[in-house]
């Protein structure tokens, strides 16, 4: 039993994409069948296993979506025989389970789904996936096609590149997914390791209490990296269109956010009356200026003593702020905006900050860069085009 709705093609793509919805419970088919109508999908419907089967042979849609947990014929035991069968072993599956254990969820990608989603089903991350996999296999697909157009033009490097780009696609996707997957747990860490020191101070060991302050600050570092990948694969990819800056807002947000770690560190900030108008995005700025000031704030003096400036020319400004640290060697300057390097100081970070920084900066049109002398602390800066 199935469900066919025409929909018309839209724009975006060479063809409506057709998504077939497999699960044996009628609410979660409607509340589906309605969301991927709204996007313009066209929308096939089996009510179990045996029925997907028959429906995939013949009417070949581009996407299924397969619930695991079925009376009969299992989502595992369907996607064994849809990629058993050569019409339709290519189709890609995405399979939703209210099944949290790693091994049932590795199980479906051994069998050849390509992904999974947890229920209950959120609908934006549901339609995320539904595009990132439509997306790969519509590469996937094109590169079939050129391959068989160049197989007698001995044209491999194109043909290279078009499975790179897939390939690409499919791992930056992939640990997308993954690093937001990780910060959840890792955001539960911190409330609870929070909470047990706050609630059980009195009653743990002193080794106690020293290992949960350890596991929330770990936590607390691992959230940092989460969300330092993700920056970095945003601003890699997004494209953005530079706009009109009121610094001294963005500015007042980072010292906002930064609040509890100048305070924790007794730290005596210098600031501008005015700022000079520049363009740029403000949403990367302030991570700019959050990276500069939380290395000031951890490797400038003790307590940390940081003035902000800038010098107008003629097409840009240049932002920087200065600490009143011991400064670095020239050898520690040439690495410091290098992805993934530590340098040889008290505090390590994760080696991310600055290396985005200068990505942004660049992605922006201006130039990043440290001046520093070893003893007299480190000036940052960064420049940005005028309005």
């Amino acid at each position: 039993m199935f469900l066919k709705l025409n929909v018309p093609t839209i724009n975006i793509m060479p063809n409506s994409y057709t998504i077939l919805i497999v699960d044996d419970i009628p609410e979660n088919i409607s509340t589906l069948f309605d969301f991927l109508d709204a996007n313009d999908f066209e929308v096939l419907v089996a009510r179990d296993g045996p029925t997907a089967i028959e429906i995939t042979e013949y009417e070949h849609p581009d996407l299924i979506l397969l619930d695991i947990m079925m009376p009969g014929l299992s989502g595992f035991e369907t996607c064994k025989l849809l990629k058993t069968n050569n019409k339709t072993k290519n189709i890609p599956v995405i399979f939703m389970t209210a099944l949290s254990e790693t091994l049932d969820k590795v199980k479906g990608l051994q069998l050849g789904a390509v992904d999974y989603v947890t229920k209950p089903i959120q609908q934006e991350e549901i339609l995320a996936r539904i595009n990132t996999h439509l997306t790969v296999y519509n590469l996937q697909q094109q590169l079939k096609i050129k391959n068989d157009e160049l197989e007698s033009k001995n044209s491999e490097l194109e043909a290279k590149n078009l499975e790179l780009e897939a390939k690409n696609y499919e791992l930056d996707t992939f640990s997308h997914t993954v690093a937001h997957d990780l910060k959840n747990p890792l955001a539960h860490l911190v409330s609870l390791s929070d909470l047990l020191i706050e609630e059980l101070s009195d009653d743990i060991s002193e080794q106690g209490r020293v290992c949960l302050k350890h596991i929330l600050n770990s936590s607390q570092k691992m959230i940092s990296i989460v969300n330092a990948l993700l920056l970095l694969a945003k601003v890699s990819k997004q494209e953005v269109k530079s706009t009109p800056l009121d610094m001294q807002d963005i500015i007042a947000k980072v010292i906002e956010r930064l609040d509890l770690m100048i305070r924790q560190y007794q730290a005596e900030i210098i600031f501008p009356d005015t700022y000079p108008q520049v363009l740029g995005y403000a949403e990367w700025i302030e991570e700019v200026w959050i990276n500069y000031l939380t290395n000031g704030l951890k490797y400038g003096g003790k307590p940390p003593y940081l003035e902000i400036g800038m010098v107008e020319k003629e097409d840009t400004v240049r932002f920087w702020i200065k600490d009143n640290g011991p400064g670095l060697e020239q050898e520690s300057i040439d690495k410091l905006f290098t992805q993934f390097t530590r340098l040889n100081v008290p505090v390590e970070g994760h080696g991310l900050g600055l290396s985005i920084v200068r990505q942004i900066i660049e992605k922006l049109g201006g130039e990043a860069g440290v001046e520093s002398q070893f003893g007299a602390g480190c000036l940052f800066y960064f420049t940005l085009p005028k309005t």
